[in-house]
């Protein structure tokens, strides 16, 4: 995996509208194969082939919240970093992300609310210039105050 900054934690203090982190990961089967393990979600699209190639794919893909997954690595390990708390996430998938694909995940801060240290992200994902996944997350960012 590779990534823009340091892993660590950005509190709210320091934290700025327009700041931005990104991570890119290759998705291999070995992914699929444990996310399907992890999450239980044995959908043959994901694993099968041959039973991919008859659906609206024409093959494998990964599972979509796998892809999600990587905006949560970027959140939890950079933007704002270690002791963020999720709050919400809306996804929208708008392309499948195939096994051997490398997606760019990223994170940019729209909106900060110091008083209740929540911070609102545009969230997506690319595969190359595709956009496959779009969305917003907010969270609750660590505090100095508090740590």
């Amino acid at each position: 995996m590779l990534d823009n900054m340091p892993r660590g934690t950005i509190c709210i203090e320091d934290i700025e509208i327009g700041m931005t982190r990104h991570l890119t990961k290759t998705v291999t089967d070995r992914d699929i194969q444990l996310f399907a393990e992890v999450s239980t979600d044995h959908n043959p699209v994901h694993l099968d082939e041959a039973y991919a190639q008859d659906t609206i794919f024409a093959g494998r893909i990964a599972h979509g919240m796998l892809t999600a997954g990587l905006i949560s690595a970027v959140i939890g390990e950079q933007l704002p970093g270690h002791g963020t708390v999720y709050l919400g996430q809306s996804l929208r998938f708008l392309a499948p992300v195939r096994p051997g694909d490398t997606v760019r995940a990223e994170v940019t801060v729209t909106a900060i609310d110091h008083a209740k240290r929540r911070v609102t992200l545009e969230t997506h994902c690319a595969v190359g210039k595709t956009v496959v996944l779009k969305g917003e997350a907010l969270v609750l960012a660590p505090s100095r105050k508090f740590d």
